[in-house]
Order: structure tokens, then C-alpha cells, then sequence
């Protein structure tokens, strides 16, 4: 077996991953030193380029391997149940908690957006990112001022502040009865709703960041178009395409605000 089928042997069965083009993977040998490093480091350097890009990108797997074993099969939302047939990895486009209100997000990301933090019943101030007294702070210097405070609608900003600066974890998870939707494409640009049936660990904003892979394993029950996620059938992969967080993090105020907009309307 050459070099090039090992490495998408490797992806696919052991990584969970769609298979990769041929030319994708020539392309990246090229790109490596003479003589090439082992194999194990090889497959590693490919599957974190495949979680780092669009699934969606032309040339990037293998189409004829790829529509076929990792796609979603389209299920229409007149059907009141059904099940994947196979594996299928899809992409993150969009989190939501549907658990908390819009509004109660809005000021969470506005408080953020003035530099506060919720800390038990403490609001925390914090100078802006790069400044010089945030520096003295990483430093071991002045501590950021603190203001005692009644818990109020920010309560839960650390749990967003990651994602704000485009981290990829919160400090703060969600709540154990925190229930998630997510927009989920695949590999042919196919998307649908994911709604979070049972607690998934990482899963939420501030932990679940916009492009991460997620293999929707044979079985996953797909009820009106709308994909149930459950921790038995679905396996988070990580990864992120760093353009669409940056898109997603700046865009999301806006977007809460105008729908809080449209609901009062």
C-alpha cells in the first residue's frame, strides 16, 4: 500500500475522518521534508488539516469515497422518524443555548463587551485585551478592581467570555439541564438543524467552537429533519476553521439583538 492510501486508511478508521482527495494528500506529502517522517506523524499533521477546513471544499476528499460513506442521506422533515444508516461527519455552523432567553444572552455579551465578568456574586473589571494594565495583571501585578454586586442577568458572561475573544473554551460550562441547538453541515454542503437530546461533554457555547467535526454515528435518530444528539451516538472530534469562529463571535450580538427585536415585535 503507497504512502498516500496508509494516511487515508489511518484517517478513516482510526480518526473517524471522510476520506481525504488523492491529490489532497500528495499535496501535503510535497510539503513536508525529504525524507518524509514517519507515518504516525504523517497522519497526524493530515487530520489536523482536514478539522481545520471546510468539509465543503472542492478537491479536498475524496468524492468518490466521500458522498457516499460520511454524508448526511437526505431525510425529509415530513418523516416523523428516522435513522442513520451509517457514520456521517458534519461540521458546526451555528450553537445556540436554548435554555436562557435571547435577551438574558444580550446583556450577557454586552456586559463582556464592557470588560465585566461575573464571578460568584463579584463583578470583575477587566482592561481591555492588550492594554498595559492587563499585561501588569499576567505579570503578577495589580489585581483587576472588583465591585460587590447582586447576581444579575450577566451572571453567566465567563461561560461566554471565550468564545467572545475567540477562544475555544469557557470558563464556565453549561448547566447540566442546558439544551443545545446547533446547525450542522455536511460534506456536500447539506445542512440541518442538531438538537441536544442528552448533555454532551464540551458541548455548548463557549466550548463548542464554529467549524469543529462531529461524527453522527450509524443509528443517530433523525426525527423531522431535525438530528438528536445523544452522547451514545455522537462523538466530537474538535477542530475549528478559524475564519467562521472570528464571523460567528463578531456577528453574534447583532444577531441576538435583532431577533429580541423581531420577538418584541
Amino acid at each position: 500500500m503507497d504512502l498516500p492510501s496508509q494516511i487515508r486508511t489511518a484517517l478513516t478508521t482510526t480518526h473517524s475522518l471522510p476520506p481525504p482527495s488523492t491529490a489532497w494528500l500528495q499535496a501535503l506529502l510535497s510539503s513536508q521534508r525529504h525524507p518524509p517522517p514517519p507515518l504516525p506523524t504523517l497522519v497526524a499533521t493530515a487530520r489536523a488539516r482536514l478539522l481545520a477546513a471546510d468539509l465543503t471544499t472542492p478537491g479536498l476528499l475524496d468524492p468518490a469515497a466521500a458522498a457516499p460513506s460520511s454524508c448526511l442521506p437526505a431525510v425529509a422533515p415530513s418523516v416523523a422518524e428516522a435513522r442513520l444508516p451509517r457514520d456521517a461527519v458534519v461540521q458546526v455552523l451555528d450553537v445556540e443555548n436554548l435554555a436562557r432567553s435571547r435577551w438574558d444572552q444580550v446583556e450577557e455579551l454586552e456586559a463582556i463587551e464592557r470588560g465585566e465578568q461575573t464571578r460568584g456574586r463579584e463583578v470583575v473589571r477587566l482592561p481591555p485585551p492588550g492594554s498595559e494594565e492587563g499585561e501588569d495583571d499576567d505579570r503578577g501585578g495589580a489585581a483587576p478592581t472588583q465591585q460587590q454586586q447582586p447576581r444579575g442577568p450577566a451572571a453567566a458572561a465567563t461561560a461566554a467570555a471565550a468564545t467572545t475573544t475567540g477562544a475555544g473554551s469557557a470558563g464556565k460550562p453549561a448547566g447540566k439541564n442546558a439544551t443545545h441547538r446547533v446547525v450542522l453541515q455536511d460534506c456536500k454542503g447539506q445542512k440541518v438543524f442538531g438538537l441536544e437530546l442528552r448533555r454532551l461533554d464540551r458541548f455548548g457555547v463557549g466550548e463548542t467552537v464554529i467549524g469543529e467535526k462531529i461524527v453522527l454515528k450509524a443509528g443517530t435518530v433523525v426525527a423531522r429533519g431535525v438530528v438528536l444528539l445523544e452522547p451514545a451516538t455522537c462523538k466530537l472530534l474538535g477542530g475549528k476553521v478559524e475564519a467562521w469562529q472570528k464571523s460567528w463571535v463578531e456577528g453574534r450580538l447583532a444577531r441576538l439583538r435583532e431577533a429580541v427585536g423581531a420577538d418584541r415585535r
